[in-house]
């Protein structure tokens, strides 16, 4: 039998030995099971399987059988075992029955990828979905959802739902009201080499909602930062009292969706979410210390910068450009874009031009910052001398490669861009300063791919773009 695992903190203590089961549940039970193997709950069984749940697994159905070599059994009551956890993928029509099951057999917590209630509008299920809350609390346990995926801990073999996705164990965590948008945070940040922690998918949160689960994360020593993606959660006013308590502790990035009239329609129908406009949660979202962001790569860039370095205190990028001839033109699009996304490209102090022309020459590059390196671009010695200047001065914070690969492949041999990005790469490993690789798409898109991976293999963010890659500056240094 695995042993439950042992939470101590002083602040959210409580909350901690509630939640904790969720997330380290001992056994699962999933219900809707059948024989067919490509049905949704087959699949998510065979998901917890195949990425070695710790604990034991139940498939349930009343009409029993077998699947993947498994039992299915008639009920839950029929499991001769505990069962912390059960997923609920069966008809609306059945959920009242099983809550009261689960009441009897003791369970702890039910989360139910069961669709189409508050969500739908319609009265009889806005009142079956109020009733499902009240059957759990007479019965001592707890639900996620409904109209969800609900957990993800690939710590504890929990991959997300039935599509067996399990990104590398990391230390974010997330907080999602949508199933869809929870799986594509994963899929994007598991791009670029981000690796995510404990998470939860909320559905409607009719019981168990986005401010509980902060309370946990917020004092879950594996947690380092938080990601929440929200419609209308029923908790804001607890919710916000929360994230300005967990802000104090640690990172917390909030993207809002339904910000626009069509998408505010849009949550309504898919979580039941309550409108409110985006200036007024713009407005609570700086009050509680939380950090706002507008899609979905701006969700991810920023956790991947958070997870690498940390809050910055300053937003001063000092950039390197010009690995190609057309450095000039680079230099004005990097400090545009910074410019635009609110990021510092301070000019460099004397001593450093002087040394720069020293390096470079006069003629035919911008010698302050952006630096351009233009003239001697397929020097890696000299590539990492300028990195080395430019980080070393006290008012730059962050720096910033620009390199365009494609035409950096096209113009030079193999084994010469081979030797700049390996002083690029030796460079960021030092650590002297925050580095970010912006590594735009081209016509060598293969080539470049092999380049991405190998940076974000040794843990170095890199970005397609440029407005990008200020943009997640900019808010890793709110």
């Amino acid at each position: 039998m695995l042993q439950k695992r042992e939470v101590e903190s002083d602040l959210g203590g409580e909350k901690l030995k509630e939640l904790d089961g969720i997330f380290h549940p001992r056994s699962i039970a999933v219900v809707g099971v059948s024989t067919d193997a490509n049905k949704v709950a087959s699949l998510w069984l065979k998901s917890l399987i195949s990425r070695g749940f710790k604990g034991d697994v139940y498939a349930v159905n009343p009409k029993g059988g077998e699947v993947f070599g498994r039992r299915i059994w008639p009920s839950l009551s029929s499991i001769p075992g505990a069962v912390d956890l059960v997923i609920v993928c069966t008809p609306r029509s059945t959920v009242l029955d099983l809550l009261r099951e689960c009441a009897a057999k003791g369970i702890r917590a039910v989360y139910f990828y069961t669709a189409g209630f508050s969500e739908s509008g319609e009265t009889e299920w806005v009142d079956v979905e109020e009733e499902m809350v009240r059957v759990a609390k007479a019965g001592g346990f707890r639900i996620i959802g409904p109209n969800c995926f609900g957990v993800y801990n690939p710590e504890h073999g929990m991959p997300y739902g039935p599509f067996n996705i399990m990104a590398p164990p990391g230390s974010t965590g997330l907080i999602v009201q949508s199933g869809g948008n929870m799986g594509k945070i994963l899929e994007f940040g598991m791009t670029q080499g981000l690796g995510f922690g404990k998470s939860i998918s909320l559905g409607n949160g009719a019981d168990l909602g986005a401010a509980d689960f902060l309370e946990y994360l917020a004092v879950d020593p594996d947690t380092r930062v938080v990601g929440l993606y929200l419609e209308g959660p029923r908790d804001t006013r607890r919710l916000f009292e929360v994230m300005r308590t967990t802000a104090e502790m640690k990172p917390v990035v909030v993207w809002k969706g339904g910000s626009s009239p069509a998408g505010a329609r849009a949550a309504v129908s898919h979580t039941g979410a309550l409108a409110a406009s985006a200036e007024v949660w713009s407005g609570a979202l700086r009050q509680a210390g939380a950090i706002e962001v507008r899609g979905l790569d701006e969700m991810t860039d920023t956790l991947l910068l958070l997870d690498r370095f940390g809050r910055l205190g300053r937003n001063n990028v000092g950039a390197i450009c010009g690995l190609t001839d057309g450095g000039g033109g680079e230099s004005v699009l990097i400090s545009d874009a910074c410019a635009a996304a609110g990021v510092e490209v301070p000019p460099l102090t004397e001593k450093a031009r002087r040394q720069l022309v020293q390096l470079i020459g006069q003629v035919g590059s911008v010698l302050g910052n952006p630096v351009d390196m233009s003239q001697c671009q397929s020097v890696p010695e000299k590539v990492e001398w300028a990195m080395e200047l430019v980080a070393g001065e006290p008012q730059i914070d962050v720096l910033l490669v620009y390199e365009s690969a494609g035409v950096l492949l096209d113009f030079y041999p193999r084994e010469v861009t081979d030797a700049v990005n390996e002083a690029i790469l030796d460079f960021a490993q030092k650590k002297v300063k925050p580095m970010v690789l912006v590594l735009p798409h081209g016509p060598a898109e293969t080539r470049r791919g092999e380049i991405e991976r190998r940076f974000i293999g040794a843990g170095v963010p890199v970005f397609p773009s440029i407005e990008r890659a200020a943009r997640a500056i900019r808010n890793v240094c709110q």
